[in-house]
């Protein structure tokens, strides 16, 4: 089997050795009797230098007709050249073997229209900028399972068929099982307020789904997303836990991606300092004249949409928490303040920099008798509910948690203007496909 002797991002190890590289070909660049041929294998790309004393004339002849996305494997003495591009590092090429001719790629090196990008999303993925954002994505999740892992938590796998909502019934997915009606699920929070009551830290991470009919920057219908649940925990724990983890994931990837962002032309200062503890605390009241003085109407009692929110976090230069938002507007399992009822002990946190939502959570409800009046007051059927409300009935105790979507962190991370390009295979409300 051919396999590589090295990968490109470990080629500073090899300095002066000669080393077979497996991948693909990037560009091609002439330049009177040399040739540049620009190779990516999924970890960098490095630039191959092509001249008829390195190789056969005849590969020498044939090295800038090779067309885009060919496959091929190089082998070649590697050298470190500050000018070289994209690495510092360059191959003196002794050889090289097409594996594969590619057809006419359609995705030349120039601009293209974002319709036709995501026509092509499973070829656009190969390019330079959209494979480091899946690579910061990869350290993003590790560092999520890091930070929970090392934080005494359990992961709890939730499911994805559900029979009821959670975060409103308007927005779910429907499908048949069997003779009855499920929905995917907008979220594993429910089932872990169960698990928390059984090992007391635990969180679920994977697939969530919204049928919002949203065609905004942050919104996909699908996206991935970390549900921590704590036992013995209230709305201050809550925080202190979410701050925690957001500072821990923005250290972890510019401590690996610092060149890559940069790539990306995304301000690392700020993105130092917004990773710095504590982040702004301030409640729902204080949020709603600032974003007054920030020309919006808005009156109290209105939620917030992402106007609002980009209004309000251009005023932080890290993330901040806003709290005590008025009960009305939020889910039925949040507890209210037991100082003022019209207000839950909830909390979002906003990231700076117009970025706004990427975290919702606060302590759950958990009082039975306050938590039935609630399922009434939403219309909602309380049979469905019958398994949460035991976790109530059985041993009941302050709780708390909070959702963390995955691409909205990352669309702040790298400066992203759309989540679109955070998640290998997007589904929008107009896209189901590749």
């Amino acid at each position: 089997m051919i396999r590589p002797d090295v990968y490109i991002k470990d080629l500073e190890r090899y300095k002066e050795q000669e080393v077979t590289i497996c991948g693909w070909v990037y560009n091609i660049r002439s330049s009177g009797k040399v040739r540049f041929l620009l190779v990516r294998d999924g970890t960098g790309i490095v630039q191959c230098v092509v001249t008829p004393k390195g190789v056969s004339q005849e590969k020498f002849d044939r090295s800038d007709k090779i067309p885009q996305e060919s496959s091929i494997i190089v082998r070649g003495k590697v050298r470190q050249d500050s000018r070289a591009p994209y690495c510092g590092y360059e191959l003196d090429l002794s050889d090289y073997e097409v594996v594969s001719i590619s057809q006419e790629y359609p995705i030349a090196l120039k601009e293209h229209g974002v319709d036709f990008l995501m026509n092509h999303r499973h070829l656009w993925i190969r390019s330079y900028q959209q494979s480091m954002i899946l690579r910061i994505r990869a350290t993003e999740i590790k560092a999520i399972r890091d930070y929970f892992d090392s934080n005494g938590f359990v992961l709890v796998d939730a499911p994805i068929f559900t029979p009821n909502a959670c975060e409103g019934t308007s927005t779910l997915f429907e499908t048949n099982y069997f003779d009855k009606k499920a929905y995917l699920t907008q979220s594993g929070q429910l089932y872990m307020e169960a698990a928390a009551m059984a090992l007391g830290k635990v969180y679920c991470f994977g697939p969530t789904f919204r049928a919002e009919k949203s065609k905004t920057r942050r919104h996909l219908t699908e996206f991935w997303m970390v549900e921590p649940e704590m036992a013995y925990h209230d709305l201050e724990d809550d925080m202190d836990i979410a701050e925690g983890l957001v500072s821990y994931i923005i250290e972890s990837v510019i401590n690996k991606h610092e060149k890559d962002l940069i790539a990306l032309e995304r301000d690392v200062e700020k993105l130092k300092n917004a990773s710095k503890k504590p982040f702004y605390r301030i409640r729902y009241s204080e949020a709603v004249e600032i974003i007054k003085k920030g020309g919006l109407d808005i009156k109290f009692g209105d939620d917030f949409g992402g106007d609002e929110e980009t209004v309000l976090t251009k005023q932080f230069d890290k993330p901040v928490f806003v709290t005590h938002y008025p009960i009305e507007i939020k889910a039925f399992y949040m507890k209210r303040d037991p100082k003022d009822p019209s207000f839950a002990l909830n909390m979002d946190l906003l990231a700076p920099e117009g970025y706004g939502e990427i975290i919702g959570g606060g302590q759950r409800e958990d009082d039975l008798d306050i938590l039935l009046e609630s399922i009434k007051k939403n219309n909602l059927p309380q049979e469905v509910f019958e398994w949460y409300l035991d976790v109530r009935r059985y041993g009941s105790v302050p709780h708390c948690g909070f959702g963390l979507g995955v691409e909205r962190t990352l669309a702040y991370i790298c400066g992203l203007h759309h989540v679109r390009e955070t998640i290998p295979f997007p589904r929008l409300m107009d896209r189901l496909s590749p």
